[in-house]
């Protein structure tokens, strides 16, 4: 008697798309499901041991190099595969969701890379991922155009060899997707839009020249990585196409991935194309982390948060050395800022600030940086130019002058700055302006000339919480003001009053915006934390 067949994928509460049966198709599914069946399993005991070191961290404030992966670091004959022409030079590279303007511009935008992101760019409406994947399939075919119905802008894609590398991001490992469900349990949402992506695009990008290059996000252990290593060797041996052909970036946007850099190219070394500074994930990782931790992991205002920080300096130091030690490309932290089409005074100013990081990243030896507006290329392309030249990247420099202890990447009280009333009042602005874009399926915003992503949403609701639950004190308006519940509650109702004035009743009424004030409270003032604003998020979030 023959074994049972095994029971497909089923779609959900879902309203049909134009075009999903072309993503969506038997063969797509059944690899998903695959995905689903071998991997999930240790997925969820992963997360399961992410709580249990966060527990740990809560007990001792601290973290150290892991000893049982010693060996690894000591270890100096092995290095990551070698990059394929393709993801040589990655000088600047844009980020951006997969919506259909987006897709032709970032193509377009001059930058060697760019990052497809179905994460923390993205709100995961049904839509942004089915119709994301038409999109990118769209691009590889040359049979995508988009004319703005609002200006009647048509944008068309250029030629082929002026096109930016698609390096596509997925999910993290604790979203779920609640559409794509195997006998009533929702398949996670990094394996639905790798398997979809890599299933319908492998061979098509082998015959462009390129390969299924990825993102991988939120990355909190060596194991994670391990998984996503075992994900590639599976996918790549069930399409047929040979091992190695994947290749992944991860980013270091946790606290404890910084302790287990190597320990991460190592696991991914045939799949492993290099490492990204992940800077605004990683400072509400440090939030999370470590947010009872007492008055010396206060972080203050994000703005005064830079990159010259000694913590922040001690991370991006050693991710370069760690980087060009195992012959993998650095990459840099993100240029959020978004040019004012009507002040060209703060253009001024901010574009004098990129260039300022963006030289200070490539004097460091990173081999590449981010940038979140097509007229950032020009100017983080310079920065770079001026030190590579010629050369495709910079993994020459191998930085053995860097010398990081455990203690200096949590040393948050090196940083000489303090909370401020303006920095609760600008996280409350941000965080409900972010939030109700995102429950509206917009999860790239532009708020007070930033691109801000989810991850900007987490530090914003993040520091409120830690300010509140450490006691901070502000001086304002000549006295002095204690972080309370009772004070945000004030700030996000005077935001909320601010916005209706400012958008006018039929606007307002039409948005998410006492939704989004309502949710900013929940997770900023609840006793218990939630790991994820979007965990809460995408119970709400309707599409």
């Amino acid at each position: 008697m023959s074994a049972p067949a095994p029971s497909p994928l089923a779609v959900v509460d879902a309203e049909p798309l134009p075009r999903q049966d072309e993503v969506l198709t038997e063969a797509a599914l059944t690899f998903v499901a695959e995905l689903h069946r071998r991997f999930t399993p240790r997925r969820d005991e992963l997360l399961a041991h992410r709580a249990e070191r966060r527990a740990e961290i809560a007990r001792t404030s601290s973290l150290d190099f892991l000893p049982e992966t010693a060996a690894v670091r000591a270890d100096d004959t092995w290095r990551v595969a070698p990059s394929p022409a393709a993801l040589d030079d990655r000088r600047v590279e844009i980020t951006g969701p997969t919506d259909r303007k987006m897709t032709i511009n970032a193509l377009n935008s001059g930058a060697r890379i760019w990052l497809a992101d179905f994460e923390d760019a993205s709100a995961p409406t049904w839509e942004n991922v089915v119709l994301g994947q038409v999109n990118l399939i769209d691009a590889y075919e040359r049979r995508i155009d988009f004319t703005d119905p609002s200006t009647g802008k048509s944008y068309a894609l250029k030629a082929a060899d002026e096109l930016a590398t698609v390096v596509m991001r997925p999910r993290g490992w604790h979203l779920a997707e609640r559409h794509l469900q195997l006998d009533g349990e929702p398949v996670p949402g990094s394996l639905v839009d790798f398997g979809l992506y890599f299933f319908h695009n492998a061979r098509r990008l082998i015959d462009l020249g390129k390969g299924p290059y990825f993102y991988l996000p939120k990355t909190e252990s060596y194991l994670e990585a391990r998984l996503w290593n075992d994900v590639f060797v599976f996918a790549q041996d069930y399409v047929g196409i040979p091992r190695g052909t994947v290749r992944a970036t991860v980013l270091i946007e946790t606290i404890t991935a910084a302790y287990e850099m190597e320990e991460i190219l190592y696991e991914l070394r045939d799949h492993a194309s290099g490492l990204n500074a992940g800077r605004w994930d990683y400072l509400f990782s440090i939030v999370k982390n470590f947010r009872d931790g007492g008055a010396k992991f206060v972080l203050p205002d994000r703005n005064a948060v830079t990159m010259t920080a000694p913590f922040m300096r001690a991370y991006t130091e050693l991710l370069v050395r760690t980087c060009h030690k195992r012959g993998a490309h650095a990459l840099g932290g993100m240029a959020a800022f978004i040019p004012s089409r009507r002040d060209p005074e703060v253009n001024k100013v901010a574009f004098e600030k990129v260039k300022a990081d963006k030289d200070r990243e490539a004097r460091d030896g990173f081999d590449g940086s981010w940038v979140a507006h097509p007229d950032l290329v020009p100017i983080a392309m310079a920065s770079f130019d001026a030190v590579l030249g010629d050369r495709p990247n910079q993994k020459d420099r191998l930085r053995e002058d860097v010398h990081v202890a455990a203690g200096d990447l949590i040393a948050v009280d090196s940083l000489d700055a303090r909370p401020t009333y303006d920095g609760m009042r600008n996280a409350v602005q941000v965080g409900i302006r972010y939030i109700e874009a995102w429950l509206r399926g917009s999860g790239a915003v532009a708020i007070f000339n930033l691109m801000e992503d989810a991850a900007t949403a987490e530090i914003s609701r993040s520091q409120i919480w830690q300010w509140i639950n450490a006691g901070v004190e502000f001086e304002h308006d000549g006295r002095t003001v204690r972080a309370t519940p009772e004070l945000a509650r004030e700030l996000a109702a005077d935001e909320l009053a601010a916005i209706r004035a400012e958008s006018g009743e039929e606007a307002f009424a039409a948005g998410k915006w006492q939704q989004a004030h309502d949710l900013l409270l929940t997770v900023a003032l609840d006793e218990d934390y939630a790991d994820f604003l979007t965990l809460p998020a995408y119970e709400q979030l309707r599409g």
